[in-house]
């Protein structure tokens, strides 16, 4: 493929390029992607964030400056009451709403500045934010959106949503107004065509993983386990961000039934979250406080020595409705080498072949869960093989390189844009 200028856009505020989250990982590894795949990127962002190194990219933030007059003004355009700003969900949207009006003018001043002329805009898809649409159209250039979740619906399910149908209506004008969607998983493709997107320019496309970082090697384990205490003791690993839907209270059950027959297991922990003080109480209160290691926030080049560390990692999501997610962390164990015991649910289907990389249990049987871990700790040359059968698939399917350029294949033969957005 020819090489290209391709701007790349992370408007959310909430996702710090150089941080730690699954999604600054994300944004991340893709740019790098871009850039390995020869291509020149300019990365415009809502925020940089500090942390890791920046990827291979011109690194430009245009952090939200929005005026009280200028939020005033974005409310009498919503026709909202005069003390709405007074209410935090209220003000907060407003804010980003504002800052997505002044974008479209800032970005091309930026681009401008640095001598920058688009081929491609290659966006990752942020609730309420419309001006990745007008910066191609700009340019006249196709505009690829990375769609990782039903925004919208999400915010509304775990955060708050003042605005719900205006966010609702900014999303699928957002998804619409792409030439290639990007969902991660086929219930994210479903949401898309509800929307009313053509699935002609849609392209499921679970996420990827870095394999030059996350490789089969123990290199680093030996430091990790005696930082954490763990000795020669058998290991099982989650790492993830300590969310409601994580499922980590589900693991510490888990950990307490296995322990039954094998006392020297450990759990370590590792990451960061909402749920991180009451996965610990939890942990305490089941008699487990000293097996289970929780080792907090830890920068994301560190992974891949945890996950050596660890025999196996266990992905333990709860059943739920509309599992849209492709979780990052499943690959990466993967690429490293490590199998995962995680249930029949969603994406995770298409990212672990049960009895190849790993094993697979009916969401929320916890006595099935524990039978697999149990059997991958009985059976080390099993867990091996399975571990090393990840390891190599993962080069071949899921390395991020490979990933984004069957994107940009795709990109290149999607059909134009028919529908107004």
């Amino acid at each position: 493929m020819t090489p290209m200028r391709i701007v790349y856009l992370n408007l959310d505020r909430g996702i710090p390029v150089l941080g730690d989250k699954g999604a600054s990982v994300h944004v991340r590894s893709v740019v790098t992607a871009l850039a390995r795949l020869g291509h020149d990127v300019t990365l415009i962002c809502s925020r940089a964030g500090e942390g890791n190194a920046p990827p291979p990219a011109r690194l430009i933030e245009l952090a939200p400056a929005v005026e009280e007059a200028a939020l005033g003004a974005e409310c009498e355009r919503l026709g909202l009451p005069g003390g709405a700003l007074a209410e935090p969900l209220i003000r907060r949207e407003v804010t980003v709403l504002a800052h997505d009006r002044a974008l479209v003018a800032r970005a091309l001043a930026a681009l401008a500045q640095a001598g920058v002329r688009p081929d491609l805009v290659y966006e990752r898809h942020a609730l309420f934010h419309l001006a990745g649409i007008a910066i191609a159209e700009a340019f006249g250039v196709p505009r690829i959106l990375e769609v990782n979740a039903p925004l919208a619906e999400e915010q509304a399910r775990y955060r708050g949503l003042a605005l719900r149908d205006l966010a609702d209506e900014r999303e699928a004008r957002s998804w619409r107004g792409a030439d290639l969607a990007v969902p991660v998983s086929d219930d994210v493709r479903a949401h898309l065509l509800a929307a009313g997107v053509p699935d002609a320019r849609v392209l499921v496309t679970p996420n990827g993983v870095d394999t030059r970082l996350f490789r089969a090697d123990p290199l680093g384990a030996a430091e990790v386990r005696r930082r954490w205490g763990l000795g020669d003791d058998p290991v099982i690993g989650f790492v993830g961000s300590f969310k409601a839907w994580h499922g980590v209270d589900f693991l510490i059950e888990a950990l307490v039934r296995l322990r039954q027959e094998t006392p020297r297991l450990r759990l370590l922990a590792v990451g960061a979250g909402p749920k991180l003080a009451e996965a610990q109480a939890l942990a305490a209160a089941l008699g487990q406080g000293e097996a289970a290691v929780f080792t907090g926030a830890v920068p994301h080049a560190a992974i891949p020595a945890h996950l050596a560390a660890m025999d196996l990692t266990v992905a333990p999501y709860p059943a739920q409705d509309g599992f849209y997610f492709s979780p990052l962390k499943v690959v990466e164990s993967l690429s490293a080498g490590r199998p995962v015991v995680a249930p029949r649910i969603g994406q995770i289907e298409t990212l672990l072949a049960d009895g190849v990389t790993g094993l697979l249990y009916p969401p929320n049987d916890l006595a099935a869960c524990v039978a697999a871990i149990r059997r991958l700790l009985d059976e080390p040359d099993l867990c091996r093989q399975l571990g090393g059968q990840a390891a190599a698939q993962a080069r071949t399917a899921w390395d991020w390189t490979a990933v984004v350029g069957r994107v940009l294949e795709r990109a290149a033969r999607a059909p134009a844009r028919e529908v107004a957005v």
